[in-house]
C-alpha cells in the first residue's frame, strides 16, 4: 500500500485484502507420505518458491556453513529467471515443481521453513509454513517481515552468519513459534480474504 500511494494513487482509496492461506494441517500420515514420495530423511530444512537470484538461495546455503550439523536443505519450486547460484549436492536436495497436494504434508515434515528472500510482493510460503505449524525464518526490513509478525524468527538476507542464527533459534523455539504461527495463519484465512474483499465491494455500491 505504502508503494501506491509512492506512485501517486491516494490513501483513501486503497483498501488491504491479503491473500489467504489454507489452514488444514497435514496428518502424520500424509507427512510419511510426502516423506517416502521425495526420500527425504527425518530432519530436513526446506525452501519453497521459484527458484531465481533474488530469493537468495545462495546466501541460504553459505549459511549452512555456519551450521554445527546443518540438516539437508529442500528446495522445491520450479525454476524462475536467472541463475540461482545454487547446485544440488550433499547438502542441497532440488525438488523442482511439486504438487499442491504434496505441499503441506513437505512443509508440516520440515524441521525450519527458511525464507531470506531478498524481495517479495508478500511472501505467500512463509503464511503456508505457518499453517503446518512449521517454524519460520524469513527476511527483516522486506513484505515478509510484515507477513510474518512476530510468529517469525527476522534475519538479515544479506549475512549467511544472521540466517545461521536464525535458523538455530528456530529449531530451539519450535513449539512457541508453531504455536504463533497457527495463530497467524488462522487469521488470514480464505475466509477472511473473502470477507475483506466482499466488504470493499459493499462499500462501493454504497
Amino acid at each position: 500500500m505504502d508503494d501506491c500511494v509512492a506512485a501517486g494513487i491516494a490513501a483513501d482509496r486503497l483498501r488491504l485484502v491479503p491473500l489467504g492461506v489454507e489452514t488444514e494441517r497435514a496428518t502424520e500420515p500424509e507427512i510419511a507420505r510426502v516423506r517416502q514420495v521425495y526420500r527425504l530423511p527425518d530432519e530436513y530444512l526446506l525452501f519453497v518458491g521459484t527458484v531465481e537470484p533474488r530469493k537468495n538461495l545462495k546466501g541460504l546455503v553459505a549459511a549452512l556453513e555456519h551450521l554445527r550439523n546443518p540438516p539437508l536443505l529442500v528446495v522445491a519450486g520450479a525454476d524462475g529467471w536467472g541463475d540461482s547460484g545454487v547446485t544440488e549436492s550433499d547438502q542441497v536436495r532440488f525438488l523442482g515443481f511439486v504438487p499442491s497436494e504434496d505441499l503441506s504434508g513437505l512443509y508440516g515434515g520440515a524441521a525450519v521453513f527458511c525464507y531470506p528472500s531478498e524481495r517479495e510482493g508478500y511472501g505467500l510460503p512463509v503464511l503456508e509454513a505457518m499453517a503446518q505449524g512449521t517454524p519460520v525464518v524469513t527476511s527483516r526490513g522486506t513484505a515478509t517481515e510484515e507477513t510474518a509478525g512476530n510468529a517469525a524468527v527476522l534475519v538479515d538476507p544479506m549475512d549467511p552468519h544472521d540466517i545461521a542464527r536464525g535458523i538455530d533459534e528456530a529449531a530451539r523455539r519450535h513449539n512457541e513459534l508453531a504455536a504463533k504461527g497457527l495463530a497467524r495463519a488462522q487469521r488470514r484465512s480464505w475466509a477472511a480474504t473473502a470477507t475483506l474483499t466482499a466488504a470493499a465491494y459493499r462499500e462501493l455500491a454504497g
